[in-house]
């Protein structure tokens, strides 16, 4: 089983609601990149499940990004910091709205994850986002402890990265 199969196996058809979320913003130009656990998937050495594809589009392609996506199928749902797509599978896909990611698109790489071809967060950036979820009061413990696994796998295929998180995360996370 290839790694795009077993995706689309896990996510109930979601390998073709993210080729036609890449495809849309590729086609369109939208300067965009995958963060979070997908992003984490490409930097770290061996993947793991996620049925959430978060990404972020630059300032200016906010609005356009979500008329593009309602155009080919996807249905938006506002939230507070981001606009949730809802395609034909069970793949959530989130586009951040918060500041603190507007640069990332500008520093993405081209990435396969798990045989689906996308850009994703520079490595840096990906450490930064995950960081930042991890350290968000009132966030759900599991989803605490998933972004502190993220960090540490992170971590583990990229020992300089140690540097970079705060004393509190060194102090869990060895290397």
């Amino acid at each position: 089983m290839t790694g795009k199969q077993f995706y689309d196996w896990q996510t109930s058809g979601g390998t073709d609601d993210v080729m036609r979320l890449v495809d849309c913003l590729e086609r369109a130009d939208v300067a965009w990149c995958a963060i979070g656990g997908v992003a984490v998937n490409h930097w770290a050495e061996q993947t793991m499940v996620t049925q959430d594809v978060d990404f972020v589009v630059a300032t200016d392609a906010v609005e356009r990004t979500i008329s593009l996506l309602a155009d080919v199928g996807f249905r938006p749902e506002r939230f507070e910091k981001s606009i949730n797509f809802k395609g034909h599978s069970a793949v959530s896909i989130q586009l951040s709205t918060e500041d603190f990611y507007r640069d990332f698109p500008s520093r993405a790489v081209a990435a396969d994850v798990n045989g689906i071809l996308l850009r994703v967060a520079c490595l840096e950036d990906t450490l930064k986002g995950k960081i930042k979820a991890w350290s968000e009061p009132g966030r759900r413990q599991s989803k605490r402890l998933k972004d502190l696994a993220d960090i540490a796998r992170l971590v583990e295929a990229h020992p300089h990265l140690r540097d970079m998180l705060p004393d509190e995360l060194k102090k869990q996370i060895q290397g």
